[in-house]
């Protein structure tokens, strides 16, 4: 299978140069199975990136410095998407900020091969999961998550959702009908190719046939907080999803090109109702209580890190980003583009 990589990057030029390097362990083309096209989508507001570029020569790397009305994630994507090679199956996203296990790419395109019913294929990060595996007869207790046999220290968010009856009642990577779900990353290192309806976005791989109908919604600006759970929900409603455990990487969160905590805060709740409703658009009373109550109580539990953590500014800039991005909703709630629904 041919495939494409599209890399949106943003101001990080040796993150980036880091990913890249040909005979490191871990990067891009380090790998078992190399891209047939490496396309950098850059939005930097300088020329950083393309003169590290121009100094380390890439076979079959094009280099994009896109025009300022293509800048922000979602666009950036579409704009590489529309570059792509005629002849291209497969379109891989990665962030410029992870680092590859070496059959990264081999475990994904072999997935397709065992789901050729599959749209879109997602890695697995394994610097953000510590699991131990305990057999299929365990019984967890409240403060562990449970699933497939592995279990994990649960954080104090969700413990604290347990304790309320507003858990999450779907398996990770799967949306409730009240949204806050369980990401992807709640999924043991097993092994397994686990059916899905989200992926992450910096982690993604689709067949290059489904850009045919769908795009990246450009209601998502700038950073594009949850913009890949908005595609793949609605790609979701079209086909089958998939994680493939065996696809590792790890992803080190570069904190150049981040919006500050107070933007962040507005994004993540405005953004979440934007994706609740893309799913949900009707949804009952009940699941709207529970939005609203989860959103609310992650509020509070930010507010509260003013006091028990070391960066209590940075904390209390989201709380208040939180509590303003709630408050807007009751007078200017996020428009859902029809064009974007299936």
């Amino acid at each position: 299978m041919k495939f494409s990589l599209i890399i949106c990057t943003y101001m990080r030029p040796k993150p980036l140069l880091e990913l890249l390097l040909p005979k490191a362990f871990g990067t891009v083309l380090g790998q078992t199975v190399c891209p047939d096209e490496i396309l950098i989508i850059d939005g930097s507001t300088n020329k950083e990136t393309e003169m590290i570029l121009k100094e380390n020569h890439f076979e079959n790397l094009h280099y994009f410095l896109v025009p300022p009305e293509h800048r922000g994630l979602t666009r950036q994507r579409n704009y590489g998407i529309e570059r792509v090679g005629n002849e291209m199956e497969i379109v891989c996203f990665l962030d410029d900020d992870t680092v590859l296990e070496v059959d990264y790419f081999e475990q994904l395109l072999k997935t397709y091969e065992i789901h050729p019913e599959a749209l879109g294929v997602g890695g697995y990060i394994v610097n953000e999961s510590q699991c131990e595996f305990v057999g299929y007869d365990y019984q967890a207790k409240i403060d562990e998550y449970y699933y497939d046999g592995w279990k994990r220290k649960e954080g104090s968010r969700f413990l604290l959702r347990k304790r309320l009856g507003l858990d999450s009642d779907c398996p990770p990577g799967f949306s409730p009908t009240f949204s806050h779900g369980r990401s992807v990353g709640f999924l043991p290192p097993s092994g397994k190719t686990y059916e899905v309806e989200q992926l992450m976005g910096g982690v993604s791989s689709f067949k290059k046939s489904v850009f045919n109908t769908l795009q990246f919604s450009t209601y998502f600006e700038g950073y594009g907080l949850y913009e890949d759970a908005d595609f793949t929900l609605r790609l979701a409603k079209t086909g089958k999803l998939y994680v493939n455990t065996a696809a590792k990487l790890g992803h080190f969160h570069n904190p150049s090109g981040r919006p500050n905590q107070y933007q962040y805060g507005v994004m993540v709740v405005r953004n979440g109702w934007y994706v609740w409703r893309i799913k949900n658009p009707k949804p009952v009373l009940k699941s709207k209580l529970k939005w609203h109550s989860i959103t609310i109580l992650l509020t509070l539990i930010r507010f509260s890190n003013t006091f028990t953590t070391t960066n209590r500014k940075q904390a209390f800039t989201e709380a208040m980003g939180r509590t303003v991005g709630w408050l807007s909703l009751l007078l200017n709630k996020p428009k859902i583009n029809s064009l974007n629904k299936i």
